[in-house]
């Protein structure tokens, strides 16, 4: 299921180039549910294309079950695609050779949800965070022990809390803990799944800052998945919007925030709540979509988005549209709309 170049450009991707670090084309994963025999497939990711570039940040946004989570797990290697390819420094992670799943699993290293969960309750702080380094056999005790100490003052931690538990720390102090964790290996790309969602509201500005300042000091790469819209303009360079395991829309935060140009996106800013006085008159003005998302085992055929679009016509229902330049955008970003022109000229 590779791509073409022009494909592949159409897809959101880029040439290759010495600056990106981590590259998708075409990454497909199905699930099975139901019983054996009579089975059906879920298409959680159904043809992504992205890549990222040393230092860059990358959002990635959509509605729940959109399959952002399920994209993160294969770029780290936790899930294996059905399909397309995934490249890591310019090697192909997905053929399974071993050593370049060990590449990736050095190279790309992820940042979990709920702080509660990811860390295991018996190990102490210190072995929590020298644990890959143990796995890699990169150093000995002591150097790891030293190392541990140098990683939690990197996050904001104290060396003495090397040998307490998980429970003695809070909501905020255990995302740290697993941000050092993250950091333990020196990848090139940290994966942050809703890292800050399940952390009360004056903790997640903490943690979105402190990811800032690693990314500024360490020049590591960030794919920032979440739901909170203007947390993900704050950190972000660049956006993807996710809709029903494909990309929407993908380029540079300005251009999204400030004029989408596909109707998803429009309808996705539009229901951001705002404590902005001058947005407040908007509120009347707010997209409402219509019906339920599809089902993800039956998507609707040409563009998936048509059920819901108030744009829809006889088009979106038969021909599915590829991730394009807008024909009067003279930016990055890019558009799976047919009607991509008319949307950014009513954003505008």
């Amino acid at each position: 299921m590779s791509l073409s170049v022009d494909q592949h450009e159409a897809a959101g991707g880029a040439a290759e180039s010495p600056g990106v670090v981590l590259r998708a084309d075409a990454l497909v994963k199905r699930f099975r549910v139901g019983p054996a025999i009579r089975s059906n497939y879920v298409s959680a990711v159904d043809g992504v294309s992205l890549d990222l570039r040393r230092g860059e940040s990358l959002g990635i946004v959509g509605e729940s079950g959109c399959g952002k989570t399920t994209l993160a797990r294969m770029l780290v290697g936790l899930e294996r695609p059905d399909g397309g390819t995934l490249r890591f420094r310019q090697r192909d992670v997905t053929a399974g050779r071993r050593a370049d799943r060990r590449l990736l699993r050095k190279g790309v290293q992820m940042i979990f949800q709920d702080p509660y969960t990811s860390l295991d309750p018996r190990m102490t702080v210190g072995k929590l965070v020298t644990e890959p380094l143990a796995a890699n056999r990169t150093m000995g005790a002591r150097a790891r022990r030293g190392r541990a100490g140098e990683l939690l003052e990197l996050v904001g931690l104290s060396v003495d809390m090397l040998d307490r538990f998980p429970h003695q720390f809070s909501g905020g102090q255990r995302q740290r803990i697993g941000v050092a964790r993250a950091l333990a290996l020196d990848p090139d790309v940290l994966v942050c799944d809703e890292p800050v969602s399940a952390l009360d509201v004056s903790v997640q500005a903490q943690v979105i800052n402190l990811l800032r300042d690693l990314q500024r000091r360490l020049g590591v790469a960030i794919v920032f998945i979440a739901h909170d819209l203007s947390v993900v303009r704050h950190l972000t360079d660049r956006v993807a919007v996710m809709y029903l395991g494909r990309i929407a829309e993908i380029g540079d935060s300005d251009s999204i925030f400030e004029g989408p140009a596909h109707p998803y996106t429009r309808a996705l800013l539009s229901a951001s709540p705002s404590v902005d006085p001058a947005r407040r008159g908007q509120l009347a003005q707010r997209v409402k979509l219509i019906g339920e998302p599809p089902s993800p085992i039956d998507p609707p055929v040409g563009c998936r988005f048509h059920p819901r679009c108030e744009l829809a016509q006889d088009r979106c229902r038969t021909e599915t549209p590829l991730l394009r330049v807008p024909a009067d955008d003279t930016g990055t970003r890019r558009s799976a709309c047919h009607f991509a022109e008319a949307v950014l000229t009513d954003a505008r």
